[in-house]
């Protein structure tokens, strides 16, 4: 196991969505600190697509090899096997940097966090994203004074998106999938870790075709004691993904909007974006590369700003907690 290599070696299971993010922004940086050790998945056509984007890659045959060849673990494939394969770096002495949820069961998540400690870290990009930077500064410049209410509002037109559709299966699914899991949980994160814990949570949530997932959501709750609205709709508008997360003070208010976008709210009423605000595909890289950096402090067990395993289950007992209303 390369641990004292300069870069960092990532191993990857999962060639889906995620996994070829991560792969586009290593490979996407001349001075990239990691560098990926090995990839599987047990689809050969995810696999033969990797190969084809990423010819350097190393493919292997099995999860086992690609913990051998690794000194970090990321975890990219759908919920039901994460814990399967966090074990098992987890055991064979790695690190992991794993997609949420952790499980589909609340009971092996909790588990898994109280065995796991601080060998693991979870991707919520907010972590990383340099308008959530520019949220907390302009919060602690004093833009939005005394915090007072905070609204979280997700649309999209269908569900799955488009850009999902191969992973439609689960996606749509009751047991993994869904867009208060999939998206929301990003939203609740924020919140948490700029307001405080997540609590009080009640509201609606809408089922309307048996086996599968939620095609609305009405939900309040506070963070840190702060009064929170949540909404989420499926085919109220024409955008495959539009999300606006706002907070409200005595003072003012800043909010995110469509993932990247750093808002604050003139004189005028109206909200007017950063200077250097750019929308989310041009900041996707600029994030991935700086959750990188996270995770190999963390894999040299240094301090960093990824979301715990902690925060993660935090979140996932919220979005639980909703989808069973």
């Amino acid at each position: 196991m390369p641990a004292t290599d300069a870069t960092l070696a990532l191993g990857i299971i999962g060639a889906g969505i995620m996994g070829e993010r991560l792969l586009g922004a290593i490979h996407g940086a001349k001075d990239s600190p990691v560098r990926v050790a090995a990839i599987w998945d047990p689809s050969p056509e995810a696999l033969a697509r990797i190969g084809a984007a990423f010819p350097g890659v190393p493919r292997v045959a099995d999860a086992a090899a690609v913990v051998a060849a690794s000194t970090c673990l990321y975890v990219a494939s759908p919920p039901a096997s994460h814990l399967g394969y966090a074990r098992a770096a987890l055991a064979a002495g790695r690190s992991v940097f794993c997609e949420k949820p952790l499980a589909i069961d609340l009971a092996e998540a909790r588990a898994f966090v109280a065995e796991a400690g601080a060998a693991g870290a979870v991707n919520f990009p907010f972590a990383s994203s340099p308008g959530v930077a520019a949220l907390q500064r302009w919060i602690a410049e004093g833009a939005v004074g005394t915090p007072q209410r905070l609204a979280i509002a997700v649309e999209f037109a269908r569900w799955p998106r488009p850009w999902q559709a191969d992973a439609a299966r689960w996606l749509d699914a009751r047991a993994e999938g869904g867009f208060t899991r999939e998206v929301v949980s990003h939203f609740l994160f924020l919140a948490r870790r700029l307001l405080g814990p997540l609590a009080g949570i009640g509201g609606r949530v809408d089922f309307p075709e048996p086996g599968r997932s939620e095609r609305g959501i009405t939900v309040t709750l506070t963070a840190g004691g702060i009064p929170v609205t949540l909404t989420g709709r499926v085919g109220v508008t024409d955008k495959d993904d539009h999300n606006t997360w706002t907070l409200e003070g005595d003072a003012g208010a800043v909010r995110l909007r469509d993932w990247a976008i750093a808002e604050r709210r003139g004189a005028d009423g109206r909200f007017e974006p950063a200077p250097d605000a750019i929308p989310n595909e041009k900041l996707r890289p600029i994030t991935l590369r700086r959750q990188l950096d996270g995770v190999v402090r963390m894999a040299r067990g240094e301090p960093h700003h990824l979301a715990t395993l902690a925060e993660a289950l935090a979140v996932q007992e919220a979005v639980e907690a909703i989808l069973a209303l």
